[in-house]
């Protein structure tokens, strides 16, 4: 009111900051000078700088739960030149592999998303890093992914190292290599995609012959350190792969965490979208996770999981009882009917 200037004015209903948006525009670099006296320095609002939620979603997949994920969307596009194939010669999909429960026999899957199966797991990540290198974009990289620039070897890089796409097996026996020597966990598997995922995005990069191997290096050597609790140290990984340098290892980790941000938080619900989007993965590829006949000893133990989680729902329900109740809360109190005589 009066001489008074209000802080939330919208730049829209200002004809001096609307002239001010116009003098940006033309001169994107400014001075003190061009600042008037009466509007004071410009400074644009938090929410013109951020990305709208469907734009960041689509952005950054492994920060968002409810955008899809990379790697499930560039493996559509094989599946459904499979699916196509298939159906124009007339072919089957494949010897069902897949059990199913009868009356006699319950057969049960033990990989859950809070502690997935190691094996199918390390499977269904390096397919995943498969379809990125097959369905990639184009072949941008950075030198210090490189691997003819940083051997992780002594033995000869190949003149074709950066044409040749790898197959499934050679990218599951480098994984499986490092997760086995370094004792890691199914779970540290789904974090190192995540992290993969968040890098092509973040430094606008694509992971294709010459650059995956030290990409997905990078990305379990910072996964196994946020996951787990006794973190494999970078020397450990030297004596896994001999001929790599503690400074090199420490100069790429440095690197990863400068091209993440810095953004190494991986929130429930992303890490359970990646899960359950593993397991679509290895559904629709006739990946199966292995299932076991329920036995009696196993059976026990769900039996008695499900009584003690049982019993805490008693013990909550009772803690919440009041002896006294409120007049607002006799809706749901039903009164018996007297009977006369």
């Amino acid at each position: 009111m009066g001489g008074s200037v209000s802080c939330c004015i919208s730049p829209g209903e200002s004809p001096k900051i609307h002239r001010r948006e116009v003098e940006l525009e033309e001169c994107p670099i400014t001075t003190t000078e061009d600042v008037s006296e009466d509007t004071g320095t410009y400074l644009q609002h938090i929410s013109d700088r951020e990305l709208p939620d469907e734009l960041a979603q689509e952005s950054n997949p492994s920060d968002h739960p409810r955008a899809s994920t990379l790697f499930l969307n560039k493996s559509q596009t094989d599946v459904r030149e499979k699916r196509k194939s298939n159906y124009l010669n007339h072919m089957s999909p494949g010897q069902l592999t897949k059990k199913y429960s009868s009356c006699s026999t319950i057969f049960i899957d033990d990989s859950t998303v809070s502690q997935p199966n190691l094996k199918s797991t390390i499977k269904c990540v390096a397919l995943a890093m498969y379809y990125h290198i097959k369905n990639r974009d184009s072949n941008r990289t950075l030198d210090i992914f490189d691997e003819k620039k940083h051997p992780l070897t002594r033995d000869k890089v190949p003149d074709d190292y950066a044409v040749v796409d790898p197959e499934h097996k050679l990218i599951y026996r480098f994984i499986r290599t490092l997760f086995s020597s370094a004792q890691l966990t199914a779970e540290c598997a789904i974090v190192t995609l995540v992290y993969l995922e968040r890098l092509l995005t973040y430094a606008e990069m694509d992971i294709c012959p010459c650059n995956w191997k030290r990409i997905v290096l990078g990305a379990i050597l910072l996964a196994s350190k946020v996951w787990d609790d006794q973190a494999v140290w970078n020397v450990d990984y030297c004596q896994i792969l001999k001929d790599i340098t503690v400074e090199d290892m420490n100069e790429m980790e440095r690197h990863f965490l400068e091209l993440l941000q810095f953004n190494i938080n991986v929130p429930a619900s992303v890490y359970a979208k990646y899960y359950f989007d593993l397991r679509s993965l290895a559904d629709e590829n006739n990946l199966s996770f292995p299932l076991e006949p329920l036995r009696n000893k196993r059976a026990q133990k769900l039996e008695a999981i499900s009584r003690l989680c049982e019993d805490r729902y008693k013990d909550l329900s009772k803690s919440s009882m009041r002896r006294s109740v409120s007049v607002d809360n006799m809706v749901g109190i039903k009164s018996s009917h007297a009977v006369l005589s």
